[in-house]
C-alpha cells in the first residue's frame, strides 16, 4: 500500500504533505493539567534533588583518600556566582561566562559502583567513601585556559564537552560529568557547560528559558574548541533539557560558520527532551554537514512523558520509539539506541545513559573508538544493537530493525523531509 507522507519517526502515518501533530483526544487534552500536575509531584517525590541534603559540597576538604581516582574538568558557566564557597555559582542567571578548573575525587572502586554519585553526607565529605571536591581553581585568562589543556589533553588532542539537563545544581552536573568521565574510561579532555537551572521540579520553563538564554555562550565554547590548533576532536555529550541547548547551539555554530566545523565529530543525545517537530527544523539548519548523531532513547522514560503533556502532547525526541526508522536514520547519520530493556538505578528511567554501568560502559568503548566484536555478551547483544564503522572516538551504532516495518516510498520521505528544503513553490506549498 503507497503511503502519501511519512511522519516523523514516534508519531503515525496520515495523510497530507505538512508535518503535523497527531491528533489527540478532547477528553485527554482537557485531563492534562491535572495529569501533568499529579505527574509533577510524583516526578518530585523520585527526584533526588527534591530530597533535603548536603548542597554546600564544593569546599574542598583538607584531605583527599590516598588511592581515589580523580577528574580534572573545566567548567564554562552562565550561572550567577553564589557568595557561598560551597556552592560556587547559583541557580539563577549570570552576564557573563565564568571559568573554572575543577578537580573532583572519586571514591576506590572498592566503596562504589558504576554509574553512582555517591553525594556527600556531611561538609567536609569523606573522600573514602563519598564524591568530593579537591580543588576550585578560576581560570582568568585565555593563557591559563590553553595551559589547563595543555597539561589534560590526551594524544589524539580529543575534547569532550557534556551540557547537564534541567533540575541540576552546578554540583550535581559537575559529580555527574566527573562520574561518567570516570566510569566511561575516556581520556578525553572533559569540559561541562553549565546553565542556568534553579533544580526545582516546578521550575520547568524557568530552565527552558534559561537554556534557551544560553544559546549563544555555548556557540562561542564550540567555536573556540574547534579553532584551537591544540583540538583535534571534539565530541559533545548532553541530556535532557541539555540536548535542546546542545541542538541549538549547533544550529547557530553552523549557521555562523555556514557548517558544523569538521572538527565536531560526533555528537550524542541522551534522554533529549526535545519537541520531535523542532528536533527536525534543527536537524535541517545545521546544513548537509553534521557530525554524526547517537540518539538514546526510552519509551519507558517517566521523565520525559511529563514533559510531553507539558508541552502541548508533542512527542520528545528521547521518549519516542525510533528503532523502525534506525536504518533509515543512519543513513542521514542518525544512530539510535533504544535503551528501554536497560535496568536504571532511576526510578523515573530518565539517567540510563549514566547510571546503567552496561551503557556508560557502552559510550567509554564508543569513546575509545573500540568494537563490539568479542565472546561475551555485551548490552548491545541484548537491545538489539549492530556494530557500525566507528568514527573517531564517539558512538557509531544503529539498531537493527525489520527492513519490512516501513516501504521504500516512505524511507525516501524521510529522508526528504529530513533535507533542505529547495525553496521551490510545489502545489502551492513551500517545504519547509
Amino acid at each position: 500500500m503507497a503511503i502519501s507522507r511519512l511522519s516523523f519517526p514516534g508519531r503515525r502515518f496520515a495523510r497530507g504533505p505538512q508535518w503535523t501533530a497527531r491528533p489527540h483526544r478532547i477528553a485527554a487534552i482537557y485531563a492534562f493539567p491535572r495529569r501533568a500536575l499529579a505527574s509533577l509531584l510524583v516526578l518530585c517525590l523520585l527526584a533526588p534533588g527534591c530530597a533535603t541534603r548536603v548542597e554546600n559540597v564544593l569546599q574542598p576538604p583538607q584531605v583527599a583518600a590516598s588511592d581515589a581516582s580523580r577528574v580534572n574538568m573545566l567548567v564554562a558557566t552562565t550561572r550567577k556566582s553564589s557568595d557561598d564557597p560551597g556552592r560556587l555559582y547559583s541557580g539563577e542567571r549570570g552576564t557573563a561566562i565564568s571559568l573554572n578548573n575543577v578537580t573532583v575525587s572519586i571514591p576506590p572502586d572498592r566503596n562504589r559502583k558504576i554509574g553512582e554519585v555517591q553525594w556527600p553526607s556531611r561538609v567536609p565529605p569523606n573522600p573514602e567513601k563519598e564524591f568530593a571536591v579537591l580543588e576550585v581553581g578560576k581560570v582568568a585568562t585565555e593563557r591559563q585556559a590553553l595551559a589547563w589543556f595543555r597539561k589534560n589533553r590526551n594524544a589524539k588532542r580529543q575534547v569532550l564537552i557534556f551540557v547537564h539537563g534541567f533540575n541540576n545544581t552546578y554540583a550535581d552536573a559537575v559529580f555527574r560529568f566527573a562520574q561518567i568521565v570516570h566510569d566511561s574510561g575516556t581520556d578525553a579532555t572533559p569540559i561541562l557547560f553549565a546553565w542556568p537551572s534553579r533544580a526545582r521540579v516546578f521550575d520547568y520553563l524557568y530552565d527552558k528559558e534559561s537554556a534557551n538564554y544560553s544559546r549563544r555562550a555555548l556557540e562561542d565554547l564550540i567555536l573556540q574548541a574547534t579553532r584551537s590548533p591544540d583540538v583535534d576532536e571534539v565530541t559533545v555529550l548532553a541530556h535532557s533539557m541539555g540536548t535542546w541547548l546542545a541542538a541549538e547551539a549547533l544550529r547557530g555554530v553552523a549557521m555562523r560558520e555556514k557548517s558544523i566545523p569538521a572538527k565536531i565529530k560526533n555528537v550524542i543525545l541522551a534522554s533529549p527532551d526535545i519537541d520531535i517537530d523542532v528536533f527536525r527544523r534543527q536537524f535541517i539548519e545545521m546544513g548537509p554537514k553534521r557530525p554524526h548523531f547517537a540518539i538514546l532513547t526510552s519509551t519507558r522514560d517517566k521523565a520525559l512523558g511529563v514533559s510531553r503533556w507539558l508541552s502541548g502532547g508533542v512527542d520528545r525526541v528521547g521518549g519516542s520509539d525510533l528503532r523502525p526508522y534506525a536504518a533509515t536514520l543512519e543513513e542521514l547519520g542518525v544512530s539510535v539506541i533504544d535503551t528501554s530493556a536497560i535496568a536504571s538505578n532511576d526510578p523515573l528511567g530518565h539517567n540510563a545513559f549514566a547510571d546503567s554501568p552496561e551503557i556508560v560502559r557502552l559510550l567509554g568503548r564508543r569513546l575509545a573508538g573500540q568494537s563490539l566484536s568479542g565472546g561475551e555478551t555485551t548490552v548491545a547483544d541484548r537491545v538489539g544493537l549492530t556494530a557500525a564503522n566507528f568514527a573517531g572516538s564517539a558512538a557509531r551504532v544503529a539498531v537493527a530493525a525489520p527492513a519490512s516495518v516501513i516501504s521504500g516510498e516512505a524511507r525516501e520521505v524521510l529522508k526528504r523531509e529530513l533535507s533542505p528544503s529547495s525553496g521551490q513553490i510545489v502545489d502551492g506549498r513551500i517545504a519547509y
